[in-house]
């Protein structure tokens, strides 16, 4: 991962990859203790995005509890969480038709967002971010959205030394355009990476160090999500639905979510596990027909949908939890898998996670430390935390799931948190998610209902709703280790999978002139959600960063 090219620099003390919920609470954390200290500190965020949130995707519900450390006063600093969540609703969906509402008395006290001690908001988790760049702006952090971080700078030791910055104006042959510049190098003495669920860089970083030696493979979901405008008669601001079962099939774990949000908007989605077996499934097809679901349509009927957009998740819990240290640095929030599965919620987690890893690289650049050290002080306070007490609770969520299915598995999660979480015996699962894919002759093709243009829409309308775009003459950043497996191998074997896994339409098999066929990858399609990095059963995909800027540019989801 060392560029050998020289290359113009910048030094920093701390450098952020991502400006997510874990990257802007780590800076604004580490700002507040220079302040406090009196000590100059230089921080910079680098954001891949075309502007803070423009990369964000999440449901959201939020649970202010790390917000309110960070900034205790954030209801007079304007935080854009304008609607406390007043009623939930549990539902199980029996047919496309049929459907079970949940005593409240049956519901894990993990999904309980009404009552107890504090509230929770339905928030646009981009808008959040945005609020909490313009804190760290004023602080004093750099942010520099735009750029994508490429590579990570090491020493030959392997210490890393800060992060370089993707070339811009590189044609797809490779070779420099008119206007390229070549990305820089900024340095730093300790290099936090906060890139979201199965960042580039932080993958690579998990292999360099073999951080997951002692953690069960990470486990994945894919979210997919919309927003609506709808009828001011039908919105009630701070109800939260969630529900499983049909359209997902009992080998299909997963769950929906519907939240009213502010201004008339309504927030849906599906998360499907990414450990589905049959290669027939199509998450954006399931999503679409999910809709249709009188459970749902209900609220969505009348409305107009705005939004769409799609990002793979961390959802392995405690078990899958890799060892976040390595020399010269950090991995936090969802690049390490922080999210906790059992509440649906990750970003309260994500910024614990941030702010513990601030605190810890400030305590050792105030003392007089130079950097490229193995913070391991990080992982006692991680451990001494309200976040990873969160995690250990809910260990077994999700290998529980798998392994017994959602009702089963769903019953003995809920036995394990009504007698205080993690009580009963760990559940463990070691199998990836790419290798629990089954041949496609062990299913039948699904013919999945033609949209219709009201409640359910076609992935190219979807697509351009999310407004991605990437510069046309560029490299392709979606990888191919072996460029003949997707025909000789995942076509006989598994009906090539990632024609239909993919939330954006990247990917197709098409007839050449002499009626053979061709892999072909649209890049210009891709949402950035990394699923095809995380299930081609191959393993030969490998998603890295494209040119800074490009990609969805999401308004408030």
């Amino acid at each position: 991962m060392t560029m050998e090219t020289e290359r113009e620099s910048m030094d920093f003390d701390v450098v952020i990859v991502g400006a997510g919920p874990a990257g802007l609470a780590a800076a604004c954390r580490l700002m507040q203790q220079a302040d406090k200290a009196e000590q100059e500190l230089s921080v910079c965020v680098v954001e891949k995005g075309s502007e803070v949130g423009a990369h964000i995707l999440s449901g959201a519900v939020f649970e202010p509890r790390a917000l309110e450390e960070l900034f205790p006063g954030w209801e007079e600093r304007g935080a854009p969480l304008n609607t406390p969540a007043t009623r939930d609703e549990l539902y199980l969906l029996r047919s496309a038709d049929k459907a079970q509402k949940l005593p409240n008395t049956l519901v894990p006290k993990t999904m309980h967002n009404t009552g107890g001690s504090q509230t929770r908001y339905v928030i646009s988790a981009g808008n959040m971010c945005r609020w909490l760049a313009e804190q760290a702006e004023e602080l004093g952090v750099d942010i520099f959205p735009g750029f994508a971080a490429q590579e990570v700078v090491q020493d030959k030791d392997g210490t890393v030394r800060g992060i370089l910055v993707g070339d811009m104006g590189v044609g797809a042959d490779g070779q420099p355009k008119d206007g390229y510049t070549p990305g820089m190098e900024l340095r730093a003495k300790y290099t936090l990476f906060a890139e979201g669920a199965r960042g580039h860089l932080g993958k690579r970083l998990i292999e360099r160090f073999a951080l997951d030696k002692n953690s069960d493979p990470q486990h994945y979901g894919i979210g997919l999500k919309e927003l609506w405008d709808i009828p001011a008669d039908k919105h009630e601001p701070g109800l939260i639905l969630h529900g499983s079962g049909w359209p997902l099939d009992s080998k299909t774990h997963g769950g929906w979510f519907l939240y009213h949000g502010e201004n008339s908007q309504v927030m849906v989605g599906l998360i499907m596990d990414l450990s589905y077996q049959n290669p027939w499934l199509s998450p954006f097809d399931e999503f679409q027909r999910m809709k249709h679901h009188p459970v749902l349509a209900k609220h969505l009927d009348g409305g107009k949908r705005v939004a769409y957009g799609a990002r793979a998740l961390t959802k392995g819990g405690l078990n899958c939890l890799p060892k976040m240290t390595f020399p010269g640095g950090l991995l936090i929030g969802c690049d390490a898998g922080t999210l906790n599965f059992a509440k649906i919620k990750g970003l309260h987690t994500a910024m614990k996670s941030g702010m513990i890893a601030a605190e810890t690289v400030f305590d050792a650049i105030a003392a007089g430390d130079e950097g490229g050290q193995e913070l391991t002080t990080f992982t006692e306070k991680w451990e001494q935390s309200w976040a990873y007490a969160e995690l250990k609770e809910s260990a077994s969520f999700g290998p529980a799931i798998h392994k017994y299915g959602t009702v089963v598995g769903g019953a003995y999660n809920f036995v394990d948190q009504l007698f205080g979480g993690g009580k009963l015996p760990n559940i463990r699962d070691a199998t990836p998610d790419y290798a629990t894919l089954k041949p496609a002759a062990e299913f039948e093709k699904i013919d999945y209902p033609k949209p219709d243009g009201k409640l359910s829409f076609d992935i190219l309308s979807s697509v351009f709703l999310s407004n991605t775009n990437h510069e046309e003459d560029q490299p392709c950043h979606l990888k191919l280790d072996d460029p003949a497996v997707p025909i000789r191998d995942n076509l006989p074997e598994y009906a090539e999978p990632a024609q239909r896994y993919c939330p954006a339409g990247v990917y197709e098999v098409v007839e050449d002139d002499d009626g053979k066929p061709q892999f072909q990858i649209n890049f210009q399609n891709c949402v950035h959600c990394k699923t095809c990095d995380i299930k081609d059963p191959a393993q030969n995909i490998t998603w890295v960063a494209p040119e800074g800027g490009g990609g969805p540019n999401y308004p408030n989801m």
